[in-house]
């Protein structure tokens, strides 16, 4: 088997510092061969213009499927969450430390309310 097809695809996290760490420790920190990090630090200097870029480049990536953000994060790039169509990468919304999970504001949340009925819920 060749080590291309045997390697899986990736996460990538846009976060906070607490958040990144975490999965750091958890061991899905890579690089990719242009020596790109799949992981953004976010605190309160990272300018919103960085995390939109970011946020892009990780849906452009082809070795990357699942992309976290920390749902405070997304709601300053909420434009480039709801624009993205496109099943894979998926984003997903998730807590931090500092910002519970509100799930009227999750975009996928909202997505798959409007595809079922409330008949659909009963």
């Amino acid at each position: 088997m060749a080590l291309s097809s045997a390697r899986g695809k990736l996460l990538g996290v846009i976060g906070d510092e607490d958040t990144c760490v975490g999965f750091l420790l958890g061991g899905i920190g890579e690089l990719n061969k242009n020596r790109q990090p799949n992981f953004m630090v976010v605190d309160k200097n990272t300018a919103v213009s960085d995390i939109e870029e970011t946020l892009k480049n990780f849906i452009r990536r082809d070795d990357i499927d699942i992309i976290l953000i920390n749902q405070n994060v997304a709601e300053m790039v909420r434009h480039v969450l709801d624009s993205h169509t496109s099943p894979v990468p998926a984003i997903l919304e998730i807590p931090s430390k500092d910002s519970p999970y509100d799930p009227s504001k999750d975009s996928i949340l909202r997505r798959a309310k409007g595809m079922f009925s409330a008949e659909d819920l009963k």
